[in-house]
């Protein structure tokens, strides 16, 4: 498979596709990587590091075409590879595409994978790597035209396929970038659960956790959590009350990047961003149903008024479900409480687990824990 992955500037890719490259080899498989970057920093020694963006436009096309002339002419040799670029840059030069269609055309690819990462943490890359001035709204834009270009990319490759895939929050995403790329026939799985309410329930968010590891353990999973930027707005808004101008974040991140020292933030600029956090909390997640075979939700027994449990299902996971019915997905439901779900759960979900043994068990008789045998996925 041909896979070409793109990501904002400050993601940084090398070393999580790195990652990606020392997992295939421990499974035996050869994944070849090619840095576009890289490579046109060999066509022009005379730039200096981490400036080569500044260059006329002219120029830097050129050496991007040589870059991709060079990935053409060897990638056909290769089993499976990954071509790290981006595509599209928002840069002094203003906003510009990243890419050639006539040899994205002649490189032929499967795959097309936007990465994505929590955008305080690319924010803060940003800066660390380049002399350049963005906001956190600046880096938010960039995000979803980076998406945007890319899924148009793959609409214009006949039979290629586009996935949005997270860095990852909860747990590395490298196996699943490396299942994507090298089993391209597991199941794809998007596993729903609460999340914001339940963030002060230690024990409930241990079940949702072991849930999704056991899905991540089978499947291939785009799982929400793996971007967690409304937690990031929790904390603005509770710094904003105590009249705060900035506040100290530390989200971890996987694949070879997490951060050394909390980041400072700024309240002002996390409250500008309150309507592009949930905008694309509603966009990514819907776009990571339609990616996925299937969703698996979980739903805790929650702690009610009076001592009366009630079931933990939040108004996402409810929208998720109907969505994915909607677009004729399989959903299963692993339900938790003593009290029986509603018509609108049991109506629209393929099947109804008590445990998540239980739910795992029937995967494995139904043959899904292997590569798929379903005609047209």
């Amino acid at each position: 498979m041909r896979a070409i992955v793109t990501g904002q500037i400050g993601m940084d890719k090398k070393p999580y596709l790195e990652g990606v490259r020392s997992f295939a080899g421990k499974q035996g498989e050869p994944l070849a990587i090619y840095n576009v970057g890289n490579m046109m920093y060999r066509e022009a020694p005379d730039v200096r590091p981490g400036r080569i963006l500044d260059l006329p436009l002219s120029r830097l096309n050129s050496l991007r075409r040589a870059a991709f002339k060079d990935i053409i002419a060897d990638i056909r040799e290769q089993r499976n590879a990954i071509v790290n670029t981006h595509a599209t840059f928002r840069w002094r030069h203003g906003l510009f595409p990243a890419f050639d269609f006539d040899q994205i055309e002649l490189l032929e690819p499967d795959l097309f994978i936007a990465l994505v990462d929590n955008i305080e943490v690319v924010h803060h890359r940003l800066h660390a790597e380049h002399e350049i001035d963005a906001t956190l709204k600046d880096c938010m834009v960039w995000r979803e035209e980076e998406i945007l270009a890319t899924e148009l990319m793959s609409k214009a490759i006949h039979g290629s396929r586009f996935y949005i895939l997270s860095r990852g929050r909860h747990q590395d995403t490298t196996r699943t970038l490396f299942r994507l790329v090298c089993r391209p026939d597991l199941r794809k799985v998007y596993p729903s659960f609460p999340m914001s309410h339940v963030v002060d329930m230690p024990e409930v968010l241990a079940e949702i956790d072991a849930f999704r590891d056991a899905l991540a353990e089978h499947f291939i999973t785009f799982d929400p959590g793996d971007v967690d930027e409304k937690l990031l707005l929790d904390r603005a808004i509770a710094a904003a009350r105590d009249g705060q101008e900035f506040f100290d974040h530390s989200p971890h991140s996987f694949g070879g990047s997490a951060l050394s020292s909390p980041i400072r933030v700024r309240v002002r600029e996390v409250l500008d961003i309150a309507g592009d956090i949930d905008g694309q909390i509603y966009m990514r997640d819907f776009k990571l149903i339609d990616q996925s075979d299937m969703i698996v939700s979980y739903i805790p027994e929650l702690p009610g008024v009076g001592g009366k449990d009630i079931p933990g299902l939040s108004s996402g996971v409810e929208r998720e479900l109907q969505h994915a019915w909607e677009h004729t997905k399989e959903v299963y439901v692993v339900w938790r409480p003593k009290k029986a779900p509603s018509p609108f759960i049991t109506e629209t979900a393929t099947k109804i687990f008590s445990t998540v043994n239980e739910a795992l068990t029937y995967f494995e008789e139904a043959g899904m824990f292997g590569e798929k045998n379903l005609f047209g996925h």
